[in-house]
């Protein structure tokens, strides 16, 4: 994979849907490689690892597919309370592989602890071991095919030869590119916040791009933060913030077997105790968490496969949130939307329909329709501002805002999404070719 890095730090993008990429520098305890196994026709980074050289705290969400892959039954073992490394590997998904996919991991995981075991006794004044239950994997790619144990085992000795302790924007973004698949664009956000008086950071890499509909994280992403923060409350702090970030993006309607979001702080700052989640020294680390899960969140639904615009479809006024997230959901799944809004067609009869067939109580005499700033429908019927020549000039952007107000409540749910072109079924169908 070939790539303008300089095009991508451009303070200026015309083209980008979700704004400037933003330039993440250095996390204190964090160290990343990247290398290429050789799992694709085309050689391009495939392997990445993260390296917590004096261990991390850590949490993680994971699919809720019936059917998960064999990286996940590994992790949910883990019960570590410090976490040593992460590895990812692109291209295969390690998922409906059986023992032999499980039993691959096994190796792997041997391997890297004996070589970061080395790496410690080279590098740190007080080594220790590390030890293979200490190791987290995330897959991603194809269903279905036999696990590259050789392949990737054999990359292991250069992945930890290339291991940098200071890490820059362009680290970052070899990071970012390693664990795409079908991804167009690399997908990298940041916070900077306070907890206490400690100035602390939060840095957050994902991929997806098919294969997305929240049933829990969505698509793989991964967030580090120089804090102290104990496991249990990083676990609270994600499930908390995915509800209206990671769960609130479909591109497709379809929940991978792989899906998984973790969050690791690696205890560098020394930063007040925190005994709750509750604890008001946390606020401001809680809000800006949420912002980097929504931007990595809206950068996944706007490069969606064959995506030419990112959708936005709010929800208000509703009697409870679950009716508001039926709503929204029912218009972002439905491939008549998504046609339509792929040929610019102001079609708001499809948002009626999806509205309809979300099996939410309704006043039809109450609802309200906005494209944008354009009102479509107030009081259940067409407004006599509507123009249809307007609505068609706002569909030709890039970002289009759905609102739907159903007049019954306070509650709301906004879902971010994308349209269906044909780009979407030539990707697909040529996915494995």
């Amino acid at each position: 994979m070939v790539i303008n890095l300089n095009n991508l730090f451009n303070s200026i993008s015309k083209n980008s849907k979700m704004g400037d990429f933003q330039d993440l520098e250095h996390i204190d305890g964090l160290s990343i490689s990247t290398t290429s196994a050789n799992l694709y026709s085309k050689k391009r980074d495939d392997l990445v690892l993260f390296y917590f050289r004096n261990g991390a705290t850590h949490a993680s969400v994971y699919t809720q597919s019936k059917l998960i892959s064999e990286n996940i039954k590994w992790n949910l073992k883990i019960n570590k309370k410090k976490i040593k490394a992460l590895l990812i590997n692109t291209r295969n998904a390690n998922a409906f592989t059986g023992k032999d996919g499980f039993k691959g991991l096994k190796i792997l995981a041997d391997d890297l602890s004996n070589e970061l075991t080395q790496k410690q006794k080279i590098d740190e004044e007080k080594p220790a071991k590390i030890e293979s239950d200490e190791i987290l994997f995330a897959c991603t790619g194809t269903i279905g095919e036999i696990f590259p144990t050789e392949k990737i085992k054999k990359s292991i000795p250069d992945l930890i030869k290339k291991i940098r302790y200071t890490q820059n924007k362009y680290v970052w973004m070899k990071a970012s590119m390693g664990i795409l698949t079908t991804d167009l664009k690399p997908k990298l956000a940041m916070e900077e916040c306070y907890i206490g008086n400690k100035l602390v950071k939060i840095y957050g890499i994902a991929k997806g791009s098919g294969m997305i509909f929240p049933n829990m994280a969505t698509t793989l992403g991964f967030v580090f933060t120089d804090a102290t923060i104990s496991s249990s409350i990083l676990k609270q702090l994600l499930k908390e913030n995915i509800q209206k970030t990671f769960n609130a993006i479909s591109c497709d309607g379809d929940t991978s077997t792989n899906d998984m979001l973790s969050i690791f702080a690696t205890g560098e700052v020394a930063n007040s105790n925190l005994n709750s989640v509750k604890d008001k020294k946390l606020s401001h680390f809680n809000s800006s968490l949420f912002n980097v899960l929504l931007n990595l969140a809206k950068r996944v639904a706007a490069d969606g496969e064959g995506a030419s615009k990112f959708i936005s479809i709010k929800v208000k006024n509703c009697k409870t949130e679950e009716d508001a997230k039926k709503i929204s959901f029912s218009i972002a799944n439905s491939p008549l939307v998504k046609t339509a809004i792929a040929g610019e067609d102001p079609n708001w009869g499809r948002i009626i329909m999806a509205i309809g067939k979300a099996n939410v109580n309704l006043n039809p005499n109450k609802i309200a329709i906005k494209f944008g700033n354009i009102t479509i429908i107030e009081n259940g019927k067409l407004s006599n501002s509507y123009d249809e020549t307007e609505a068609a000039d706002y569909m030709k952007g890039e970002k289009i805002d759905l609102l739907v107000n159903l007049n019954l409540g306070k509650k709301e749910f906004t879902s971010y999404t994308m349209d269906l072109t044909k780009k979407y079924i030539e990707i697909n169908s040529d996915y494995r070719t």
